[in-house]
């Protein structure tokens, strides 16, 4: 079982910058491959980034290459997700899950992760 708790939103304007954290818990941690998720309102859930247990693949949405960077800490058993130049359309509840890290998975669709966090709100303002 992983725990999966998200930080960081919160509300910041166009061109802004944002850090999310994603904490987890449970003795085999490190070893999920994690992702960051989002729901803008009235929206389906989108995938927006992924990174292997390794850290040493990542892989993006395009509408978010150039501005937002994972990144995780296995000793800590936290993720990060750096956001930076934001914008409206970056407004949603971002959700980080974890996925068993199979080599064949493409860690793209939310299918593919059995944990997930509660979310937290990031309000980006034109």
């Amino acid at each position: 079982q992983v725990q999966l708790v998200e930080s960081g939103g919160g509300w910041v304007q166009a061109g802004g910058s944002l850090r999310l954290s994603c904490a987890a818990s449970g003795r085999t941690a490190s070893s999920y491959a994690m992702g960051w998720f989002r729901q803008a309102p009235g929206k389906e859930r989108e995938f927006v980034v992924a990174i292997r247990w390794s850290g040493a693949t990542t892989t993006y949405v395009d509408s978010v290459k150039g501005r937002f960077t994972i990144s995780r800490d296995n000793a800590k058993n936290t993720v990060y997700l750096q956001m930076n130049s934001l914008k409206s359309e970056d407004t949603a509840v971002y959700y980080c899950a974890a996925a068993l890290d199979r080599g064949w998975a493409v860690l793209t669709t939310g299918s593919e992760y059995v944990y997930w966090g509660q979310g937290t709100q990031v309000t980006v303002s034109s």
